[in-house]
């Protein structure tokens, strides 16, 4: 989408992003946990779910040792997802993937009941029927089987369902809220990365990077951490109060909206009617599953 050869050069940097991936995450993460360190420092949030803006308590240990070992499950899972999900979208074209990541709804349901033991009522599961009905239905045109890439998306929908149930659980047993488990996240998390990204080579390369200390450049990667950083709050805070089906569901509602801004602002996306009504059925699905639960049905 350049005009000019000129004008594309001031606004692409040519970052290697699709093979540092991992970086990335790294850098987000990092950044999340210093500026939850200095929120929790200067008293502005704690990480005790009783008072999660109130910084009453000891500045000299944020969280105790076992209740930072305690989360390690939950580190456990986000490193599996990350993986996982990063894997997952090199594997099929973007329908299918979109198709097939829709149905971690289903994986949602049974890693809860199998975890928690929870168990949802008729009208929730018709809700989530008519979501993945809806997901299969707008990608009935692109089903190119890929055993591999099928399998690794299906990865993805596993350690995603398990890392969002994993979220709930450990939140409501460590009487943490979503910035404490955020916090013992990224404190596990961060070394195992850097030990990462130092082995793949991705280090090196992001340091021989030449727009690395470019005003742009740091100003788009700022931006980037901000994003993820308020994404992975709502995330947790959606999980812990809601449930890891609700989540889902959330996520699933998203697209709807990504599509559809997408398509207005980039354009050049043939109309699919079958696309369409399925992206439709997943939006009234959601709506339906909202609607049971504010019920109690």
């Amino acid at each position: 989408m350049s005009r000019t050869g000129p004008v594309c050069e001031t606004v692409s940097f040519h970052f290697p992003t699709g093979k540092l991936d991992t970086l990335f995450v790294f850098q987000q993460m990092v950044s999340s946990t210093f500026f939850l360190y200095s929120l929790r420092r200067k008293k502005i949030i704690s990480f005790i779910a009783a008072d999660s803006f109130s910084g009453s308590g000891s500045t000299s240990a944020f969280v105790p040792l076992k209740t930072l070992f305690h989360t390690l499950p939950l580190s456990i899972a986000y490193l599996m997802y990350m993986l996982a999900s990063m894997a997952s979208v090199r594997g099929v074209n973007v329908p299918m993937y979109t198709t097939l990541r829709r149905t971690t709804v289903a994986f949602t349901m049974v890693i809860e009941y199998m975890l928690t033991g929870q168990r949802y009522t008729q009208s929730i599961i018709g809700s989530v029927g008519v979501i993945i009905f809806g997901a299969f239905f707008a990608g009935a045109r692109d089903l190119s089987f890929d055993f591999y890439g099928y399998g690794v998306v299906f990865l993805a929908n596993i350690t995603t369902a398990v890392y969002l149930a994993t979220i709930a659980r450990i939140g409501k047993s460590s009487g943490l809220n979503s910035f404490g488990l955020m916090w013992c996240n990224g404190i596990i998390c961060g070394p195992i990365l850097m030990i990462w990204t130092s082995m793949s080579g991705d280090l090196e390369k992001t340091i021989s990077f030449p727009y690395l200390f470019s005003p742009g450049f740091m100003a788009v990667l700022l931006c980037s951490c901000v994003l993820a950083f308020f994404l992975n709050y709502s995330i947790f805070l959606n999980t812990t109060l809601n449930s890891a089906l609700t989540q889902t569901i959330c996520g699933n509602m998203k697209d709807l909206f990504t599509v559809g801004l997408g398509w207005m602002v980039f354009g050049g996306l043939p109309f699919d009617l079958m696309n369409v009504i399925g992206q439709l059925l997943g939006f009234l699905g959601s709506g339906l599953y909202a609607y049971y639960k504010i019920i109690g049905k």
